[in-house]
């Protein structure tokens, strides 16, 4: 299993990816963070956060979940993980962007964020119908 200092690591690598201006205003910068963050809106104990952007009094900045990395790709190769850090970064670099961009309607990841929520809760409907 990938140890934290390892994850820090590759965060730190893929951000070094990642042009400059994509910084910008980002004044709580790119954190990771030990702990497990279950979604606050789950069903059960099945919906895992691997990241998130917020903007407050605080600042602006990205967290990224090691325990959520390591609940659910745990078992997977550092570069399956490697890859999801990427794809998690990035999600979070979007929202950072199209907040500063005041983008936050149709078409935003605001609204494909609520989309793959509204299948969560359509498959957990499923499930019980099936019971």
């Amino acid at each position: 299993m990938m140890t934290f200092e390892e994850f820090v690591q590759i965060t730190e690598e893929e951000l070094a990816l990642l042009p400059d201006y994509v910084h910008d205003e980002l004044n709580g910068g790119v954190l990771a963070d030990p702990n497990v963050y279950l979604h606050p809106g789950r069903v059960a104990d099945d919906l895992y956060i691997f990241g998130t952007y917020s903007n407050d009094a605080m600042g602006k900045t990205i967290v990224l979940y090691y325990g959520s990395f390591m609940a659910t790709m745990g078992h997977c190769s550092d570069e399956t993980i490697r890859a999801q850090i990427r794809e998690t970064l990035r999600h979070e670099f979007r929202h950072h962007l199209e907040t500063r961009a005041g983008m936050f309607g149709a078409g935003t990841l605001i609204e494909e964020d609520a989309e793959h929520m509204r299948k969560y809760y359509m498959q957990h409907a499923r499930r019980q119908q099936d019971c």
